[in-house]
């Protein structure tokens, strides 16, 4: 499948109070291969222009560097989501919708109608991750994270999830071993990481982590550094950074991140 392109909006519903579901068509979609945590770039035009697509191949560095290229006043704004779940020719992506100010993102996915363009590169297959085959599975996030992990327990049976979310009207129907884990007012993150570190896990089990980073980050450091879990037997991914959007430069911990990630890309212990 051709990594870039446009897509259409189809549909768009409400999900949770919170949480909006976007269709999307276009082509290509329909010879995309599913896989557990799948992620794109969609690209949002600016105010007054149409999305604008790099003019490049399929590279994804020549691909970077003619966005970069694109005059700033039309270059579109890039944000990196997964995909919900695929039917056919179309996919579901959802955005959760923050309280306060805006980014360009949520602005948009609040106001979304059915005939929208965006942009889109990926999912890229080279950036498919295995998931490990045997033992236990810890999936850990925050609402961001439910798309990913709602493709995850489409794929295993041996998975136990936490998911932090703001209150229980956001709350989704996922199947399994699920528990709910509600802020109510709680600093974000708190809630999960409390939980977690009180689960009873098996020996031999692996992990899976997504959310706000800091709070990956912490809980990383509590399955290495508390319970003494191999780093191979952790995947992560930082989603989100609070204060900060993708736009900002990386942090010295963002930078450490991506090191680990990069040494471990030939996959999680046991898969």
């Amino acid at each position: 499948m051709k990594p870039t392109g446009l897509l259409e909006v189809t549909a768009v519903r409400r999900v949770t109070p919170r949480v909006v579901r976007v269709t999307f068509s276009g082509s290509g979609l329909e010879d995309l291969e599913p896989w557990p945590d799948q992620q794109l770039k969609l690209l949002f035009p600016p105010p007054g222009h149409p999305v604008r697509l790099p003019s490049a191949d399929d590279d994804v560095m020549r691909w970077y560097q003619a966005y970069l290229a694109i005059p700033a006043e039309e270059r579109p704004v890039m944000r990196s989501y997964t995909v919900r779940s695929r039917d056919g020719d179309t996919i579901d992506v959802d955005f959760v919708l923050h309280s306060g100010s805006a980014g360009p993102a949520t602005a948009w996915a609040a106001r979304a109608a059915v005939g929208d363009v965006l942009g889109r590169y990926g999912p890229d297959p080279a950036y498919r991750r295995p998931l490990p085959t045997t033992g236990t599975l810890l999936c850990a996030g925050d609402e961001t994270a439910i798309p990913a992990v709602a493709s995850i327990l489409s794929e295993v049976d041996n998975a136990v999830v936490f998911l932090e979310v703001a209150d229980a009207a956001e709350e989704q129907a996922l199947p399994g071993e699920v528990h709910w884990l509600h802020r109510d007012g709680a600093e974000h993150g708190r809630r999960l990481l409390e939980a977690v570190r009180a689960a009873t896990l098996p020996a031999g089990a692996a992990a899976w982590l997504a959310g706000e980073a800091s709070t990956v980050r912490a809980l990383r450091r509590h399955l290495v550094g508390e319970r003494g879990w191999d780093k191979s037997a952790i995947e992560f991914t930082g989603y989100w950074r609070r204060s900060l959007t993708q736009d900002d430069a990386p942090t010295t911990e963002d930078l450490a991140d991506a090191a680990e990630k990069l040494g471990d890309s030939a996959g999680w212990k046991g898969s």
